[in-house]
Parts: structure tokens; C-alpha cells; sequence
């Protein structure tokens, strides 16, 4: 079918050619505007519902649109800029310019990476990729070795979290240029720090898609809390799965990203016998043979299916990894005590037992989603699994965007990382967690269309009913967006400042000592105590073992009572971290957690 979209044949000579799908249409013209005058040039039918053209001479950032028969003119579907935002003229970007230097640049193993997910706009001051490149010293002090961009395709207004996206290829006009995404990504790559992003092919945003004038890129035959479906399996669904596997390739091989995190994929409904999420996984593994690196697929799903992450050959979809809300919800829950909405199911001390090895739900019944849950995961290896105590979802859907900083107390805030490093799965830290950011991070949007902008304010006060959240902040608000934006580090607190070296020191153990850096389920052991609160967490590989030891309870324990050989190499409650501890204590106060490294060949018995 070709490229389709604007695409530079010729940067030199100024050859560009342009190539759009008009189902049905018999007529299709491209309207070019220079100082506000429009010039329109004919487009030929190339094929049956394929309309394309070639200019010379046509310039450098030319703005376009496209006028279809009796349905009016739009912006490019496959726009790579909208320098005008969702419904302006959409602009040609010459890709061919960028010069790339992370030719020796091959990736990183998921087993090894440190999530850091953050949104571009809130991250910084300034809100852009630049500024973001600018921090990544920042982030090498801290240990991150991963960044995960909130989706930057572009989005109605000066303001969203991304995911109503109206243009899959079009990088976000307020964050910067398609060159400024690049920079970040090159700059990322030279400091050693992979850089993943979050795509949506599960819906488009209510505004400013102009899919359906273009063809039957949506179906009435599923239905989606959006409306018509994303067509992956009714008729002529040959032009939309063309269009997300093109999507794919476009910011793995333009933009060198090192991943895709694929929202809400339970979202998508596709009965083809290929489905597009295999589609998608073997364009992505056909890259990264090609270009000799590593590239990684990350599901976003609530249905607890390891079908998404096995290979083909045991019936799966391929994809490399998926979100694992149930370790969330479960440490979550057992340190707030919130049982409201899908909490419900979770809050059980025992709980954690079983996810650290499994799902939570493996197939029992869910009180709130009032059937039976899950598959069994049991088989598969730690790296198939991302986790984390905060993530935008579990922080920005809540009515106050309340971080687990405000949660809970301090030291509970030290143990419940605690607990996610001492997991045998990748962890994935939201910006602002590492230093115990109290400013919320809120929903915001900034619709054009009024109507939009009332709807999207009553239908937040809705699904927060079965929360029972009285607070409410407008997302159409402006400063609900100012309010989310992170503390300039020169603002920290001492808290601030205890909490970055906590999470600093942390993350250096789990990356540099055997037992954590291995992630092997088989090698890990935990037991609780109801009773006290204490729970138990082994690992180990080969003669390296570690014992954590968590206190969630209201007492302090006594080490004396613990059967625990060996020596303490991390304790939450030291006094750099804000604790009132130096060195080794024969105390594990309340609230805390110790690490202990038992003796070589020493493997201690699990407290009884």
C-alpha cells in the first residue's frame, strides 16, 4: 500500500510524497497553506480508496490538509506534526535530518531495568522534552536506568495525560518538536538509561479524530466504554491494523525507542485469527533483529491472563511483559486499610504470600468484578511482570490524586518500597515517589469543544461514587493541572531530601546484590504473622542470601526473638534515612524494615 501520510522522498531536492486512504471517495484534493494562502493540488487514485501525489520543491515543515469529497478537510490521519494542535493543518516533518549518535546503542534485558514512569508536562517547570533531558543526571543519581514516557501523541489543548490522543503519529506540540523527542531519546541512550512509551490502540480521543470521515477504522460490532470500537476484526479492518503496525514501527525505528507499554489492552477486541496484539509483537521482534537490539512489549491488562506474555506455541500473544496491578492493590491495601471500589478484593496480610510468586486471583471469584479472575503465572519468570506502589492510574484516578505520601506516615512510606524491591519483578517508580512528593497528581484536560468540557467533569463525579471520595478537582480546571506539576528539587524539604537517599541506597542494593538482581521466583520465600504484622521475605542465588524483614505492625520486635544468623545491611530506620538508628539494632521498630545477609551456605528457617 506504501507509506502512508506525508513522507520525504528526497530532503535535497524537497521531494515529498503524500499518500491518504479515502474509502469510497472518488474525489480527494491536497490543500497546501503558505502566508495564509492555500494552494490546492489534485490527488490521483492510486489504487481502489488510495489517493496519493508527489510534490518537488515543496519545502521544508510544508503545512497541509486534505479535502475529502462531500465530507469537508481535515488534518492527515498519519500526521507526524500538528503545530496547530488537533484540528489545524498538519505539517511535513523530514525525518531524515536528525543525526543519531547511539549507533553502538543495543538496549537493556528487562530483567535489569528500573522503571521511572513520568508525564512530560508535570516533570518539570518548563513541561518539555528538553527540560527532561536536561534532569537525566538527576535520575542516573538516583539509579533509574528506564524511563517510561506517558503517551506524547497529540491531545486536544495545552494540557492532558495523554491518553485522548487524536493522532497516533503526531508528537504533542506542547512538550516540543519531533527533533526534541529525538534529542531526548539520543541523549537517554548516550547515559546509558533505556527509554520506553506509552501507546493507546485500544481507543482514540473524543476529540479531534477524523478517522471515521477517512474509512472504517471503527466498528459498531464490540462495544467500548468510547463508543464504536478500534476495527481489528470487522470488514476492511485490513486499514486499521496497517495503521497501528505502522504506528509501531514509527516510534521504534523514527524515534529508537527501546519499548512500547501498550495501554489498557483488555480494551481491545479482536477475533481475527491473528491477533493484532501478535501482529504487533512480531513487527516489533522483526525490528530489533534487524537493528540488532533489544526491544520490549509491556501489556497493561486487568484480566490477569498470562496468555498476553506466552509465546505462540502455548497459545499467548508473545508480548515480552505486563503490569501487575495485584501487587499493588495488595500492599496498597494492607497499608491504607481502603477496601472501597476493586480494593475489596485485597487487604489480606496473607495476601502477599501468594503475590510474590502468582497473581493474586488464579481463577476465584472477584467480589468486585463478581466473577470468577485470572490464570495461573506461576510458571512464569519474574521479568514477565512490572509492579509498583504508585503508578498515574492508581494515583491520578483517585478523586484528590492523593500519592501514598499522603497516605500513610513516613516510615510505612520507606517499608512499602521496601517491599517492592524485595519482589522478583521489574519495579516501576512514578516521578516524585523517590523523594515522597506531597503535591497530588490530578486528571486534567483541556477540551475545545464545550460540550466536552462539562461532559468530562460529571463523568469523573461518577466513577467516583463507588469510591465514596467527596473530594473533587476539575480536570477542565487550569490549576488542577499547575497543582500536579512536581516540587523543583531547590524547594525539597529534609523529608524530601531523606527519602531520595532511602530510595537512592535502595535501588543500588537491588541492582547490585545477587539475591535481588536475579529475578527468580523459585528463589523466593515469604511467610506472615497475623498476629504481629510481621512478614518475611527470603531470596536468594547461589551462596548470596538475603532476609527482609517488614514490620507493618503498631509494636516493635525484638531481633531476639527472630532466628536470624548473619549481619544487617539495610535498615529503614537508619538516621540518613530519617530514622533514629545507628548501625545494628537488636530492635525492628515499627513500621520499619532490616535487611539481613545471612552467612555464606546459611540458609535461615523462616520465623515460626
Amino acid at each position: 500500500m506504501g507509506k502512508m501520510g506525508a513522507y520525504v522522498l528526497d530532503s535535497k531536492n524537497g521531494l515529498v510524497e503524500f499518500r491518504v486512504l479515502a474509502f469510497n471517495k472518488k474525489k480527494v484534493e491536497l490543500l497546501l497553506r503558505s502566508n495564509e494562502k492555500i494552494k490546492v493540488v489534485p490527488m490521483q487514485k492510486e489504487r481502489p480508496h488510495i489517493f496519493s501525489t508527489v510534490l518537488e520543491s515543496a519545502g521544508r515543515d510544508l503545512l497541509y490538509k486534505f479535502k475529502l469529497e462531500k465530507e469537508g478537510i481535515f488534518p492527515d490521519p498519519y500526521s507526524n506534526f500538528q503545530p496547530e494542535g488537533v484540528h489545524g493543518f498538519s505539517q511535513v516533518i523530514d525525518h531524515n535530518t536528525f543525526k543519531w549518535d547511539d549507533q553502538d546503542w543495543r538496549g537493556k534485558k528487562l530483567s535489569e531495568l528500573i522503571f521511572y514512569e513520568l508525564h512530560v508536562g508535570t516533570f518539570t517547570p518548563e513541561g518539555t522534552f528538553r527540560a527532561v533531558a536536561d534532569r537525566l543526571d538527576y535520575l542516573l543519581e538516583l539509579g533509574i536506568n528506564a524511563i517510561e514516557l506517558m503517551p506524547v501523541a497529540q491531545t486536544p489543548g495545552k494540557w492532558n495525560w495523554g491518553y485522548d490522543g487524536a493522532n497516533l503519529f503526531s508528537v504533542n506540540k506542547n512538550y516540543g518538536r519531533p527533533d526534541d523527542l529525538k534529542y531526548l531519546v539520543a541523549k537517554c541512550h548516550k547515559k546509558d538509561i533505556a527509554v520506553f512509551l506509552d501507546v493507546v490502540y485500544n481507543h482514540l480521543g473524543p476529540e479531534g479524530n477524523y478517522l471515521p470521515v477517512y474509512g472504517p477504522y471503527f466498528t459498531s460490532k464490540h462495544s467500548t466504554p468510547w463508543g464504536a470500537a478500534v476495527n481489528f476484526d470487522d470488514r476492511h479492518s485490513e486499514y486499521m491494523r496497517a495503521m497501528v503496525v505502522d504506528n509501531v514501527r514509527y516510534w521504534l525505528q523514527e524515534y529508537h525507542f527501546d519499548g512500547l507499554r501498550l495501554d489498557a489492552i483488555h480494551a481491545i477486541q479482536d477475533e481475527s485469527p491473528t491477533h493484532i496484539l501478535q501482529e504487533i509483537k512480531d513487527t516489533a521482534q522483526t525490528i530489533a533483529e534487524k537493528s540488532n537490539r533489544r526491544i520490549a512489549l509491556i501489556a497493561e491488562t486487568d484480566e490477569n491472563d498470562v496468555k498476553i506474555i506466552n509465546p505462540p506455541e502455548k497459545g499467548g500473544y508473545g508480548l515480552d511483559a505486563q503490569w501487575m496491578d495485584d501487587f499493588h492493590h495488595t500492599v496498597h491495601t494492607i497499608l491504607t486499610g481502603e477496601k472501597a471500589g476493586y480494593y475489596i478484593d485485597y487487604g489480606h496480610l496473607g495476601g502477599l504470600v501468594k503475590v510474590y510468586k502468582n497473581y493474586s486471583f488464579t481463577g476465584e471469584f472477584s467480589r468486585f468484578w463478581q466473577k470468577k479472575r485470572g490464570t495461573d503465572a506461576s510458571q512464569n519468570p519474574g521479568y514477565q511482570f512490572v509492579v509498583s506502589i504508585q503508578n498515574h492510574d492508581q494515583v491520578g484516578n483517585r478523586a484528590g490524586g492523593e500519592r501514598l505520601s499522603s497516605l500513610v506516615d513516613f516510615p510505612t512510606l520507606k517499608t512499602a518500597a521496601g517491599l517492592m524491591f524485595f519482589s522478583p519483578y521489574v519495579p516501576l517508580l512514578f516521578m516524585g515517589e523517590e523523594y515522597a512528593e506531597k503535591n497530588p497528581f490530578l486528571f486534567f484536560t483541556d477540551y475545545e469543544d464545550a460540550e466536552l468540557k462539562v461532559a468530562v467533569s460529571e463523568g469523573r463525579k461518577k466513577e467516583f461514587k463507588a469510591f465514596k471520595w467527596d473530594s473533587f478537582n476539575d480536570p477542565e480546571d487550569a490549576q488542577t493541572f499547575y497543582n500536579s506539576k512536581l516540587t523543583p528539587h531547590d524547594k525539597w524539604n529534609l523529608q524530601n531530601r531523606q527519602m531520595f537517599s532511602f530510595y537512592r541506597d535502595l535501588i543500588d542494593f537491588r541492582k547490585s546484590h545477587p539475591a535481588l538482581k536475579h529475578l527468580a521466583k523459585k528463589n523466593t520465600m515469604v511467610k506472615v504473622d497475623e498476629k504481629t504484622r510481621l512478614v518475611e521475605i527470603q531470596r536468594w542465588h547461589g551462596s548470596s542470601k538475603l532476609t527482609g524483614l517488614f514490620n507493618l505492625g503498631e509494636k516493635d520486635i525484638a531481633f531476639d526473638r527472630l532466628p536470624y544468623p548473619g549481619k544487617q545491611v539495610f535498615n529503614s530506620q537508619w538516621i540518613k534515612y530519617g530514622g533514629n538508628i545507628e548501625g545494628d539494632s537488636n530492635i525492628l521498630p515499627k513500621k520499619s524494615m532490616v535487611v539481613i545477609e545471612t552467612e555464606k551456605n546459611q540458609h535461615p528457617p523462616l520465623a515460626k
